[in-house]
């Protein structure tokens, strides 16, 4: 496996006669569109054909039942879990399905043989997280069994094989109720023979403060559930300053963490598999940036003639561009095989379970072909 960095001057023909493959194959990995125009400093995947799924690790990604159907059946035969998002519940513990009918998703993961996942989230009405959902269930007992039977129900009903508990925003004082609520869920889901997995916000230490990280005892939690999913994403996000959606130097913090409270055989690592497109100049509170996928972002630079940096630090592919209609200059922060490889690197390293993706809705081939170099066994 190689991945090429493309040179001023270089064009696909030459690139294929330089490393001695053909041509449609470099277009085909890379998603290369007509007339295969590249960006001076675009990350090509060059493979050795290895294309076996199911390998060496664990691997998740969560999926909206609106996902396109093409892109769902090129995606599964890579995937251990679908999670499927999501259900939501009531302050009683009634539970609230998903606006999309998510029994073909169940139906076609299960044809490939992946397990599909009831993903619970706690969303309000206004569509956010909502902490004093959360309250009500984990600090009620009639409302957290009715919520447990609800999710057993559909779950028997669906065919879904497990639940993951996507909780954000968790109070403080709701810290060892929202354990206990876990712990109950998955003794729950073994006894039925389901699995119990639990999203983690990406924290460096036990103590760390903030709404995000001090309802989540690493530790407890990890002990708790089947597995644990660390959401090691968003340091660039859609309303903060323009950097790298998942920087390794901060990915690597929380890792090294998590391992410290949770066995490593437990971890997966939150990857995402989108970017975000900046307009400049940056105001906090003013600026909104637009989530892209990442072919999605080499087209841009392509089409705007923009020279594609990586910052080494980050492990992040980077550019700017004005835009030639409005004139607005842009910042772009996206995910490319020089990125991935980095994360699949430290998964490695730390011998985690596997990851999860945030999120398949947009197929990013490259990334596919990369986690099978890098974790899948050759078949026979």
């Amino acid at each position: 496996m190689e991945i090429y960095v493309v040179r001023e001057g270089d064009n696909v023909d030459a690139i294929a006669a330089e490393l001695g493959i053909g041509v449609e194959e470099i277009i085909f990995n890379n998603q290369l569109v007509y007339p295969y125009e590249l960006a001076v400093g675009q990350a090509l995947f060059i493979g050795t054909g290895v294309r076996s799924p199911r390998g060496t690790i664990s691997v998740s990604g969560y999926a909206y039942p609106f996902i396109n159907e093409w892109v769902l059946y090129q995606t599964l035969p890579y995937l251990s879990d679908l999670p499927v998002f999501s259900y939501g519940f009531t302050a009683e513990g009634e539970l609230i399905a998903p606006l999309w009918d998510d029994e073909w998703m169940i139906r076609e993961a299960l044809n490939f043989g992946t397990r599909p996942i009831l993903t619970l989230t706690p969303f309000g009405a206004d569509g956010q997280f909502n902490n004093l959902l959360i309250n009500s269930v984990v600090n009620n007992y009639e409302y957290r069994e009715n919520l447990i039977d609800n999710l057993l129900g559909v779950m028997q009903e669906k065919g879904y094989q497990g639940v993951d508990i996507d909780f954000e925003y968790i109070l403080a004082t709701d810290r060892d109720p929202f354990t206990d609520f876990v712990r109950r869920v998955a003794e729950r889901m073994r006894a039925n023979g389901y699995q119990t997995s639990v999203a983690l916000a990406p924290k460096t230490s036990a103590d760390q403060a903030g709404l995000l990280y001090e309802g989540k005892d690493y530790a407890a939690l990890g002990e708790a559930a089947d597995h644990v999913l660390l959401m090691t994403y968003e340091w660039g996000y859609t309303y903060g300053p323009p950097m790298a959606v998942a920087p390794i130097d901060q990915v690597r913090r929380v890792v090294e963490y998590a391992v410290t409270e949770i066995p490593a055989e437990k971890i997966d690592l939150g990857i995402p598999n989108y970017g975000y497109d900046w307009p400049l100049p940056y105001e906090r509170g003013v600026t909104r940036a637009t989530t892209i996928g990442n072919v999605q972002a080499v087209q841009i630079a392509v089409t705007q003639g923009a020279v594609i940096e990586f910052d080494e630090k980050a492990m992040s592919p980077y550019f700017t561009y004005v835009d030639q209609a409005s004139g607005v200059e842009h910042e772009v922060w996206f995910e490319d095989v020089r990125s991935l490889q980095a994360k699949f690197d430290l998964i490695s390293e730390f011998g985690l379970r596997g990851c999860g993706y945030w999120q398949i809705m947009q197929w990013f081939r490259a990334n596919w072909l990369l986690l099978a170099e890098n974790f899948y066994v050759q078949r026979d």
